[in-house]
């Protein structure tokens, strides 16, 4: 809801408010944002900051009231040369070479609709749209606009921003900086907190605790990144994940990105999003508009907990789209860690045709089926299939994978060109390089410029023939390397700071003019794992590999961190084998399994290679629970608990019938017995049964231990355990227990005693480094 009244501005949701007000100068004073308030447009007064003498050594806006400064005041936008000498919203040089820019309150118009950017994806609604409220700026002495738009989700409690620069001069201006949000707080000693990290490493969270200076969270990779997700909040420094003010703040775009916080010499807090610019400059002529990307916020008084199910709600419901928004999703097979590049046609059936033995529903054929694709250093651009892996074609083989009972999915990497290619010998003005100086290549490939209405035509072309050459259902598109020597033969000279905005607009159009031909296929975006999740690419594609990274110890503090920003729908886990291929780790199958069914879960082993007691006692049974809760596991509320040592998850049914729980331990105490696991989201007032999901316990987990209870002696790790292991294993613990949603949330299930080296039996918990149990509530 938006109510605007003698120039007061309030935007609420359903939890919280957001208000601002135009000055007697023009500016936006920014007043408040947090939980929802009970105030009237005729109450900001109490809001307001009171000003009677600018402070010392500020500069005065106006000669006519010298009572505040910019410098000291919580604005909406702000711009540089009239006194705010803090990070701007928007950097202009004009014609005559000036930056000064003099933005004021000219109109406003409030409306109920999508938001609109011309090139790049925004949230929705597909039933009630939301209230839309455009404030116009403009600097008179220049003749320039810029439009602030506003939309708010009360069902979500979020805000969604995007800014408008209209050129009305008759002459060119270069656009250095245009932000999507800017929020101003009038306090310091706000923790800010970031997820950045690396290849096989994304998503470490980081925290500020900012009482002076500035924290920058950015990119300039050519994509969002694993170095810094776009991703970031704003909370007090005693929140924790289930109390106090947590703000979250995110960003509809899938290129360089820049998010700032800054503590002025009068400690307020500033912060802004945005396109980066660094290494940005926009020629935008007169007539011409240039848009920011959509910017999405939340805050919660509940936490971390309480912001994450906001953003949760929002992106499943107002930014993934098409079909399969709620369809629930296949368990994949996928060849890659089982064959690499090694594959061929009979290979690949004997993978999928033990996959189908298990309950799998989709065979994934990754890298390494086109071209002369034996390695990575050759045939990206030639999608043809390989004639000596598959020689009696593609279609062949996916009717054969279709027989046997599976759907069929594809790996491609369209934006991608290798020099050792037809496609770049035949147009090497195609790549993203300066023409005749050496190319610093990414994994022996190089970008192909999607700043080209040509080569996007290509990608379109080549693309739609792939995935019309056989029935495909699934699409894993990948994007191998960041960027480099970024320039664009097509563009001119002063253009070339335009290039690294445009290729993200380019792609945009590819994947929305592919996922509107193909609606049927299932895409799931991937850029060597994690270096491009963001909302642009949720936009079009429901779901994104988390990371390359597979090791369920990795995994579950990447994915608890992933889940501040973004539903466990939209990313992807998969078990592999032990050890890691990444960490060369080893990690209990159970455990792998366990961490990966938070996510969209699919399995990459080498199925062959496993025993069939694996398969059949294991894997199978591993498939099936996830069948039989899959829409939960999916689709549920996930919180997250305890954190460190202990890892505690647990998503719940939206109905809050049934809940599904998870704890970790990274590393075995010696002599800690007794741990409890607490639930989160349950209805206090139902009453549930509580069950641990029951694991056996391999004899080899004892070693030389086992001597204590065997009338022979056995060796560790002899033959003789390992052959008794494989015909008898021990029984797990049994947790059945009945309680109500309000004991399970707040005092917990006690468990069943650990293994601490003074006996066992079968009440006895197992539960050594990297151990887990899963736990199932049901309503009764």
């Amino acid at each position: 809801m938006i109510r605007a009244e003698n120039n007061n501005f309030i935007l609420d949701t359903a939890n919280t408010t957001y208000a601002f007000r135009v000055t007697k100068s023009g500016h936006l004073e920014h007043l408040y944002y947090g939980r929802k308030i009970n105030i009237d447009t005729d109450d900001l007064d109490v809001l307001v900051e009171k000003c009677e003498f600018a402070p010392g050594n500020t500069i005065n806006y106006t000669q006519d009231d010298l009572s505040f400064s910019l410098e000291d005041m919580c604005l909406e936008m702000s711009s540089l040369g009239k006194g705010d000498i803090r990070e701007p919203f928007i950097e202009i040089i004009h014609a005559d070479g000036g930056t000064t820019c003099d933005f004021l309150y000219r109109s406003h118009t409030i409306k109920k609709e999508n938001p609109k950017l011309h090139g790049m994806p925004s949230s929705y609604s597909d039933d009630v749209k939301p209230d839309h409220l455009t404030v116009t700026l403009v600097d008179e002495y220049y003749d320039l606009c810029l439009e602030l738009h506003y939309f708010v989700y009360e069902d979500s409690n979020v805000i969604t921003r995007f800014s408008r620069f209209i050129n009305k001069s008759q002459a060119p201006v270069r656009l250095r900086r245009l932000m999507s949000n800017q929020i101003d707080f009038s306090r310091s000693g706000l923790r800010f907190t970031t997820f950045t990290g690396a290849w096989v490493r994304e998503m470490n969270k980081n925290e500020f605790l900012m009482n002076a200076g500035k924290a920058v969270n950015s990119t300039l990779a050519g994509v969002s990144s694993n170095r810094a997700n776009p991703f970031v909040m704003i909370s007090n420094h005693t929140t924790n994940e289930d109390k106090g003010l947590a703000y979250g703040f995110n960003l509809v775009y899938s290129g360089n990105h820049y998010e700032a916080v800054e503590v002025s010499s009068f400690n307020k807090t500033r912060f802004v999003q945005g396109i980066n610019p660094q290494n940005f400059e926009y020629f935008v002529d007169k007539g011409e508009v240039f848009e920011s990307p959509e910017a999405i916020m939340t805050v919660s008084k509940d936490g971390f907990n309480g912001m994450s199910q906001n953003l949760h709600k929002f992106i499943r419901n107002h930014i993934v789209r098409g079909e399969w928004k709620f369809k629930p999703r296949p368990i994949l097979i996928n060849s890659w860690e089982a064959s690499y590049f090694k594959i061929s046609e009979a290979k690949l059936m004997k993978l999928a045709t033990r996959a189908r033995a298990i309950g799998i529903e989709l065979f994934v054929m990754d890298d390494g089926w086109f071209g002369k694709r034996d390695n990575d250093t050759t045939s990206l651009g030639d999608w043809k299939v390989n004639p000596e892996k598959f020689p009696k074609g593609l279609d062949h083989f996916v009717k054969s994978v279709n027989r046997i009972g599976l759907d069929f999915g594809i790996w491609v990497e369209p934006e991608m060109v290798s020099v050792d290619s037809d496609l770049y010998r035949a147009h090497p003005d195609w790549a993203l390089e300066i023409p005749g100086h050496a190319h610093s290549e990414g994994r022996n490939q190089r970008i192909l410029d999607l700043t080209r209405e040509d080569v996007r035509e290509y990608i379109i072309s080549a693309m739609s023939d792939v995935f019309s050459s056989a029935k495909i259902s699934y699409v894993k598109w990948d994007m191998n390397r960041i960027m480099s020597d970024v320039y664009s033969s097509k563009l001119p000279p002063e253009r070339q700071g335009e290039v690294a905005h445009r290729y993200v607009l380019g792609l945009y159009e590819i994947m929305k003019r592919l996922t509107t031909k193909f609606p049927h296929i299932l895409f799931e975006g991937c850029a060597s794992g994690g270096n491009r999740f963001d909302l642009g690419i949720l936009s079009y594609f429901p779901q994104i590999w988390a990371s390359d990274n597979t090791d369920a110890f990795f995994r579950v503090n990447c994915m608890t961190n992933y889940s501040y920003g973004y539903p466990m729908s939209t990313l992807t886990a998969h078990v592999s084998s032990s050890p890691n291929h990444q960490t060369l780790r080893n990690m209990p199958l159970e455990t792998r399994f366990n961490v990966a069914i938070f996510g969209v879960f699919g399995y990459e082993l080498n199925l062959p290679d496993l025993s069939l007691a694996t398969l059949t006692q294991q894997l199978r049974k591993q498939v099936s629970f996830y069948k039989e809760y899959r829409d939960v596991l999916q689709y549920g509320n996930f919180y997250r608990g305890r954190q460190g040592n202990l890892h505690e998850w647990t998503v719940v049914s939206p109905d809050r019938n049934t809940a599904i729980g998870m704890l970790m331990q990274e590393h075995a105490e010696p002599n800690v017995r007794s741990h409890i696991y607490l639930a989160r989201g349950l209805d206090k007032n139902k009453v549930y049964r509580f069950e641990g999901r029951t694991q056996k316990v391999n004899l080899t987990s004892f070693g030389d231990l086992v001597n204590m209870i065997s009338p022979i002696h056995i060796k560790n790790d002899g033959q003789l355990l390992h052959i008794l292991s494989k015909i008898y294993k021990l029984p797990g613990e049994v947790e059945e227990y009945t309680a109500s949603g309000d004991v399970l949330m707040y005092a917990g299930v006690k468990l069943k005693q650990a293994f601490a080296g003074t006996g066992m039996n079968d009440n006895t918990r197992i539960f050594p480094d990297f151990a887990s149990r899963l736990y199932v509530m049901k309503s009764r």
